[in-house]
């Protein structure tokens, strides 16, 4: 009983970690698509809250000038998420992308002292360095990067994690003797 059990909840996980690395293909492949879907839903999350806040001032207290403003503004806001998703991901991406090659800059500075006292570890830490502010720079040019990279981790743990399913279905019988 308690083998059948571990092997469904194996296999449940498997078809998790597929749609998991499908929607990992997706943002690496299409992110703009991403990006819409998520300002749409968030966008009407935010327009039904206003909504409310409008229902709420017009039905119940309309002494409370809070409820109207909060509502007419959660509107607005939930438009401009709508339409202007990919402004918003641009802004975000270059404020990222500047930040890492600031952290990648700052690497470089402390490398240099590490070589000042002869550490062994001062070429590798250069090398990193380096490969940092290149990261950065490469966000920066590139308007899906953040998204490519997400996509990309998505994929690592969908794959590694179907491996581990495999062998932990295997390996029930051992377990449970």
């Amino acid at each position: 009983m308690l083998e059948k059990i571990l092997k469904k909840s194996g296999w449940t996980d498997i078809v998790i970690s597929i749609i998991f690395i499908l929607f990992g293909i997706v943002l690496i492949a299409n992110p703009e698509i991403i990006v819409s879907f998520i300002a749409i839903i968030l966008g009407s999350i935010v327009i039904l809250l206003g909504i409310f806040r409008l229902y709420e001032y017009f039905m119940k207290d309309k002494t409370n000038r809070y409820l109207l403003a909060t509502g007419i503004i959660a509107i607005i806001v939930g438009i401009i998420i709508m339409n202007c998703a990919n402004t918003i991901l641009s802004f975000f991406r270059i404020l990222i992308g500047i930040w890492i090659i600031c952290s990648g800059i700052m690497n470089l500075q402390t490398t240099i002292i590490w070589k000042e006292y002869q550490s062994k570890l001062w070429i590798i830490s250069i090398l990193l360095s380096i490969l940092i502010i290149f990261a950065g720079i490469f966000i920066l040019v590139n308007n899906g990067a953040i998204l490519q990279t997400i996509g990309s981790i998505i994929v690592a743990y969908g794959v590694i994690d179907i491996i581990e399913n495999f062998i932990f279905i295997r390996k029930i019988d051992d377990y449970l003797k």
